[in-house]
């Protein structure tokens, strides 16, 4: 199978992880449409709508960057040893400076840096996602021998049991029966968490059951592969054929399983509040775990490889882009919290904003959209200094 490559590269992996950096800035740019408060905060029906269009429709980005890293590197290309290595200096180090930088920003920074100890700054909370991917990466040489000889059919048999886990937290919560049916535990954090509703061997004793181990993000890792071995060049006719009816049927249950659980609590009333466990329960079907975030996760994949375009733009813009991603991803909160924030002061809030009904979506563009560029900026800048640029940004 070829793959279009410049310096080493496969081109449209670098579009991937670009477009998957700005579509998490667009997540971020949504959150203050949904929390707030006390946690949780809609303050209009139309934010209600808007909150659940532009989160629904890019709900696929952080699968985009598991995937790229399997394609890329799964199976291992040389030994256990070296990989990890050049993951400490490219993904953790840049991580431990970050962590740093936001103890101080936010918060109080001796109580931040005591948490660090156990988990990272909730102020910060963009940054559970490299605990993931660490936690991904340390089982990728236990996986690479099995990954370098496993059949297609093999293959597709571990990646339907994964997919049927990705029903599990909408049955979890069909059996819990909705909002009222799951406990609200505290823990040291602060933050809740609803408590499972036991399934398949999980018990009070027990989190460990039948399907705990084939969930989460190794489906996207075996995804990844799964393209990267099986996969070989479509027709733009086929591409489309299986891209847009996974895209639409998987917008469809994020962006109605969202909406649902919205209006059944409110009953039609806003503003709607409420401490953040409310939140969390609203985003049952925006889960990166759930089966709407997977078919997305398929459709973007598929179109993406399609992408041949390696000109001017994409060797003097896009790439650098591309190898700075990581540190975009790292610093992008800094900027777009104070974006956010002055684009929202300006124009005001909702329907009663400067622009009626269409406040809230543009607020959340332009502050995706500047909050992206400057980072940007800023990273692909700092990747560039001397011996030190890769230690900041990755």
């Amino acid at each position: 199978m070829t793959q279009l490559k410049t310096e080493n590269r496969v081109v449209w992996v670098d579009w991937m992880r670009v477009i998957a950096c700005f579509m998490v800035i667009v997540v971020h740019a949504t959150e203050p449409f949904y929390l707030g408060g006390d946690g949780s905060q809609i303050l209009t029906e139309a934010d209600a709508y808007w909150a659940s269009f532009f989160d629904s429709l890019v709900r696929a980005c952080v699968p985009l960057f598991i995937v790229a890293s399997s394609y890329l590197q799964f199976p291992l290309h040389y030994s256990s040893g070296e990989f990890l290595r050049r993951r400490v200096v490219r993904v953790l180090v840049p991580f431990l400076l970050w962590s740093a930088v936001y103890a101080f920003a936010w918060g109080e920074p001796v109580e931040n840096f005591k948490n660090l100890l156990f988990n990272f700054n909730y102020a910060a909370g963009h940054l559970w996602f490299v605990y993931m991917l660490i936690g991904v990466y340390l089982l990728m040489p236990l996986l690479s021998p099995w990954a370098e000889r496993v059949s297609k059919r093999e293959l597709q048999v571990y990646l339907g049991i994964w997919a049927f886990t990705s029903f599990i937290p909408i049955i979890r919560d069909v059996v819990a029966g909705g909002f009222e049916g799951m406990e609200v535990v505290y823990g040291v954090s602060g933050l809740p968490r609803q408590a499972q509703t036991p399934l398949w061997g999980e018990a009070a004793w027990n989190s460990y059951g039948t399907f705990y181990y084939f969930s989460g993000f190794i489906g996207y890792l075996l995804l990844g592969l799964y393209f990267r071995r099986f996969v070989g060049e479509l027709s733009w006719g086929k591409t489309l054929a299986i891209a847009i009816p996974s895209y639409l049927v998987g917008f469809a249950i994020s962006f109605g399983g969202f909406l649902r659980r919205v209006f059944e609590m409110s009953q039609g009333k806003f503003p709607l509040t409420g401490l953040v466990e409310k939140a969390m329960w609203w985003e049952t079907t925006w889960c990166n775990d759930t089966v709407g975030v997977v078919l997305m996760t398929v459709a973007w994949i598929l179109l993406f490889k399609k992408i041949k375009s390696c000109g001017g733009f994409y060797q003097r813009v896009l790439l650098p882009v591309s190898k700075a991603s990581y540190g975009i991803y790292l610093l992008h909160l800094l900027l777009l919290v104070p974006i956010s924030g002055a684009i929202r002061e300006w124009l005001g809030v909702g329907v009663d904003g400067r622009l009626g009904i269409w406040t809230s979506p543009v607020e959340i563009v332009v502050a995706a959209v500047l909050g992206f560029v400057v980072s940007a900026v800023i990273a692909v800048i700092a990747q560039k200094i001397p011996k030190i640029g890769k230690y900041i940004v990755g």
